[in-house]
C-alpha cells in the first residue's frame, strides 16, 4: 500500500504544478491575457463578453486547482472541479476548431479522472475529505 501511495503522490504534482503554473503566470498579465483571448474567440458564437469574463476568471480558478492538488486537499472535490473546468475548456477549444488543443484537454481530463478513481490513495496530503 505504500507504493501506492508515494505513486498517488507522483501522480498528483506534475498535475498541479501544470494548473498552479498557468494561473501563476497569467494573473500578473491578467488583462492582456484575457483580452487575447476574447479576441481568439471572435469567429466563434460565442458573446465576447462571455469569453472576458471568464478569461478574467481562469487563471485564478487555475491558480486555486493547482494549489489543492498540489496539497492534496478533498482531491475527490478538487479533480471533479478540474474536469468540469477541462470540459468548459473542450468545448471553446471546439468552437475554434484547434483540435490539438482538444487532444490536450482530453489528457488532462482522462489524468483528472484517474486521480479522483484512485483518490484513496491520497495518504500524503493536508486534509483528506470523506467521500
Amino acid at each position: 500500500m505504500q507504493q501506492e501511495m508515494i505513486a498517488y503522490v507522483l501522480a498528483r504534482l506534475p498535475i498541479g504544478f501544470s494548473f498552479f503554473g498557468h494561473g501563476l503566470v497569467r494573473i500578473p498579465k491578467l488583462s492582456s491575457f484575457a483580452e487575447g483571448m476574447a479576441a481568439s474567440f471572435s469567429e466563434t458564437l460565442l458573446p465576447n463578453g462571455v469569453v472576458l469574463a471568464f478569461a478574467y476568471a481562469l487563471p485564478w480558478v487555475e491558480l486555486l486547482l493547482g494549489i489543492g492538488l498540489l496539497l492534496g486537499f478533498a482531491m475527490r472535490k478538487f479533480t471533479f472541479a478540474g474536469v468540469m473546468l477541462i470540459c468548459v475548456l473542450i468545448f471553446g477549444s471546439s468552437l475554434q476548431e484547434s483540435w490539438s488543443s482538444v487532444a490536450t484537454q482530453m489528457f488532462y481530463g482522462l489524468y483528472l479522472s484517474l486521480l479522483y478513481l484512485f483518490a484513496d490513495y491520497n495518504a500524503y496530503s493536508i486534509y483528506k475529505a470523506k467521500n
